[in-house]
């Protein structure tokens, strides 16, 4: 028996060292670590990032467009020659026609032909077309740029929020599992004192209340601190975990909670992003009032052509004249070249451009608009920042007073309960109250660094929470 209780006790031992130790290996996820892990994973960052990307290839290939079209193309072809005299250019295309001689009835000679070109068109002047539309693809990436910023820094707003709201979730824990193990304490004491008769009976019915009413307040924290464990490993982009953060947080205020932000007020990565969609629109409406104009071409052609017509088959149209050698007709006998400056203008399409650019220039004031509501909820923010901080401080240090209290009353009503001189409701009130002291000090404490992050978030400037420490 003395064999198997030492087996037990050394098991019991084994393992409380083993989770010791292991606890002391983990290593603490630090604020700047999460904030790290979380850009570098989270996945709508990621798309932001491949969105810009996307936008930056697109200026790349519209810078290209100013460039001319230059097409290269070769045909060999077997069919009959009738047709009319004179040259006919395909504008803006790829073939010419320039066929046989026009015979006075249809004839069904057929033989092999080849036409090789080489073909330029080149819109050399429409009025900053070209130039309007390379500007609204570089608003785009502008656009994107902050839109990424953007979504970085409500990202790191985010995380920080979510890691202050686990770490306080841990604190809560810690405080109604201390308050399990007073109610225990206190049921140990009174169930002794029942069975000696020094209380009455139903002492003990209340202390076994007040434990079970402790373990349930103790699941409902952890369940709490859970759910805000899971919150942050998805904010991280990483699995699911039990986290140990820095106690920072917990143990001492901000080194300077009035600082001041080096951001200016124009600069908030939203107003940022909301300034440059009303610049992506303003350019829009320039490059579609540019379609009002008309556009010029230069175009060039240069062709090569073979048949197995020969030149007197206009006159005589016998067999000597004409056969089906492939050779002949593939290789190339005449060259033709052919340049000119043409110019295409719908003179209807000015109306049509006018509402064009009218409907874009809505969508800008609409931008606009939102531009200044965004403006002033950040200012209103900023103000109401500060008393959320005034108010934090005053809470900060008022906590401490509350919980020594608290805790001497609790030790009080303890001593005299035990020696009969108190009964159980009053115990358990100090109980209660003291357990609720506890619950505010940790509150207060994370509302002081989540009152500076709502500051960050309002002014923009997440240094003033993350250099605070």
């Amino acid at each position: 028996m003395l064999v198997q209780t030492s087996k037990r006790l050394f098991l019991v031992l084994s393992g409380i060292l083993y989770f010791i130790n292991t606890q002391a290996q983990q290593k603490a996820l630090g604020m700047k670590d999460a904030e790290n892990i979380a850009l570098a994973n989270y996945g709508t960052i990621k798309a932001k990032a491949s969105q810009l990307n996307s936008a930056k290839s697109s200026l790349k290939e519209t810078k290209t467009e100013a460039l001319p079209d230059v097409n290269l193309s070769a045909q060999n072809v077997y069919g009959t020659v009738n047709g009319q005299n004179g040259p006919v250019y395909g504008f803006g295309g790829f073939a010419t026609a320039a066929s046989g001689p026009a015979l006075p009835t249809q004839n069904w000679n057929a033989g092999f032909g080849s036409l090789y070109i080489s073909n330029i068109n080149w819109n050399f002047f429409a009025f900053g077309r070209s130039r309007e539309k390379i500007k609204v693809q570089n608003t785009v990436v502008n656009l994107d740029v902050t839109d990424l910023a953007q979504e970085q820094f409500e990202h790191e707003i985010r995380v920080a929020s979510a890691y202050l709201n686990l770490l306080v979730a841990q604190q809560l824990s810690k405080a109604q599992q201390d308050n399990l193990n007073r109610s225990i304490d206190l049921q140990t004491v009174v169930v002794a004192r029942v069975k000696n008769g020094l209380n009455p009976g139903v002492d003990s019915s209340l202390a076994n209340a007040e434990v079970s009413n402790a373990r349930i307040a103790l699941t409902n924290a952890q369940e709490v601190e859970q759910e805000q464990s899971s919150q942050l490993a998805q904010y991280l982009g990483i699995d699911p975990q039990n986290f140990l953060l820095d106690s920072t947080f917990v143990t001492k205020a901000p080194a300077n909670i009035y600082v001041g932000t080096t951001v200016n007020p124009g600069e908030h990565p939203l107003l940022k992003y909301y300034r440059n969609r009303i610049g992506v629109s303003d350019e829009e409406a320039k490059y579609l009032s540019t379609f009002s104009y008309p556009t010029f071409t230069l175009f060039g052609l240069y062709q090569g052509r073979g048949s197995d017509f020969k030149a007197a088959y206009g006159s005589n149209q016998s067999d000597y004249n004409f056969n089906s050698n492939y050779g002949a007709g593939a290789d190339p006998t005449r060259y033709n070249y052919l340049f000119g400056v043409g110019v295409t203008w719908d003179i209807t399409n000015p109306f049509r451009v006018h509402y064009q650019v009218q409907s874009q220039k809505f969508t800008s004031q609409q931008y606009q608009d939102e531009y200044d509501l965004e403006s002033q909820t950040l200012r209103d923010q900023q103000a109401l920042a500060q008393t959320k901080i005034m108010n934090a401080v005053k809470n900060f240090n008022e906590a401490p007073v509350e919980v020594k209290a608290a805790n001497d009353a609790y030790i009080q009503k303890f001593a005299l309960y035990k020696n009969g001189l108190a009964n159980i409701v009053d115990f358990t009130q100090a109980l209660y109250t003291l357990n609720r002291a506890e619950v505010d000090q940790d509150i207060a404490s994370n509302n002081v660094w989540q009152a500076l992050l709502y500051k960050s978030a309002a002014t923009g400037d997440f240094g003033i929470f993350i250099n605070n420490f």
